[in-house]
């Protein structure tokens, strides 16, 4: 079993800057990929930004340019570094990551975890 934990959410004023940090934590394997998704009162979860093994990258387009998700691969970590927030980007925002887990001494399989969220808040 993975666990998934965030931090670093909390309030800001418009323009200002926010990082968030993920770490997953368990017998793992391999991870393909971690990300950011947000989830605001009434609307569905988006993707903010995902980062896959290689090194790709994507974002949602409303956080181009201002968003940026890096990755520590020998601690199963990944961060999410948001800068000129705008009252829009308040949400709850969730990590995911994905890979393989060892589920006995040799038997592996797939895990989807997600953590339990972190709310940030923008002020306008």
């Amino acid at each position: 079993q993975v666990q998934v934990v965030e931090s670093g959410g909390g309030l800001v004023q418009a323009g200002g800057s926010l990082r968030l940090s993920c770490s997953a934590s368990g017998i793992i394997f391999s991870i393909n990929a971690m990300g950011w998704y947000r989830q605001a009162p009434g609307n569905q979860r988006e993707l903010v930004a995902e980062i896959i093994s290689g090194g790709s990258t994507s974002y949602g387009d409303s956080v181009k340019g201002r968003f940026s998700i890096s990755r520590d691969n020998a601690r199963n970590a990944v961060f999410l570094q948001m800068n000129s927030l705008k009252a829009e980007d308040t949400a709850v925002y969730y990590c995911n990551a994905r890979g393989v887990a060892y589920d006995t001494v040799t038997a592996r399989r797939p895990f989807d975890s997600w953590g339990q969220g972190t709310q940030v808040t923008v002020s306008s």
